[in-house]
């Protein structure tokens, strides 16, 4: 299990954008945090990540750090393989379990029980598999009868205790999360945060984007620090 980013860039076209003035260009520029730029076909760009380069290995718990639209969030949807680089090369070798939204493929039209599976299928799960985590995901959903009745008689904690145990019910090579989770009322919050430590323990390698420096010291070995798309440090920690 590893990742291996080399020289990666991503770029955002803006088509909408007309004309050159320096102010126009200065608020894309604070809007997006991004470097803006023309590509080959003259068309205003916004430069996401610039010259990404880094490796991790297994017991590597990596923690992204960086001001609002640094790149964090961009640099793990491009891990999570929802963006492509558009130059640079990158490997990620390894079952990677996305955390960046575990509400994403849910019906509310359909119940808890028939969600289990929508849900598990997106994340890549056999029937098979899937079956074999539900008594599980619904015990520590804790959501009684209501796991057959539609998510849309849920209220909001119920929908995110069921939506939380069906993203930490599998044990993945590779986690990455956009800031650490949390889920339901205070008891509930405390069962999630000891499964999702335990989770995180158990996996290869985490990433984590966070603007809290005290769960990067808590949970990371290795801190990576973006500005404006590019990397200022990478060092470890602890």
């Amino acid at each position: 299990m590893y990742i291996s980013a080399n020289a990666v860039c991503v770029d955002f076209p803006i088509y909408s954008f007309t004309g050159n003035r320096s102010l126009k260009k200065n608020l894309i520029s604070l809007a997006t945090g991004g470097r803006v730029a023309r590509d080959a076909s003259d068309r205003v760009t916004i430069r996401a990540l610039n010259n990404v380069c880094f490796e991790l290995f297994p017991g590597d718990r990596v923690g992204l750090l960086g001001h609002n639209g640094s790149g964090k969030s961009t640099l793990l949807k491009v891990l999570a393989g929802i963006f492509e680089p558009t130059q640079g090369e990158l490997e990620v070798s390894g079952r990677v379990c996305s955390m960046l939204s575990i509400t994403t493929g849910l019906d509310y039209d359909s119940s808890g029980l028939e969600n289990i599976y929508l849900r598990g299928i997106l994340m890549g799960l056999s029937k098979t598999t899937i079956d074999s985590m539900v008594d599980d995901i619904v015990d520590f959903a804790d959501l009684g009868d209501f796991i057959n009745f539609p998510m849309r008689t849920y209220s909001s904690g119920m929908s995110m205790r069921l939506a939380f145990a069906i993203a930490t019910s599998t044990n993945p090579d590779i986690i990455l999360m956009d800031e650490w989770l949390s889920a339901g009322d205070s008891g509930f919050a405390e069962k999630a945060n000891n499964r999702l430590s335990s989770m995180v323990e158990r996996s290869n390698i985490t990433v984590i984007a966070s603007h809290n420096p005290d769960l990067i010291q808590a949970q990371c070995n290795r801190v990576i620090t973006l500005e404006h798309g590019e990397i200022t440090s990478n060092e470890r920690v602890g």
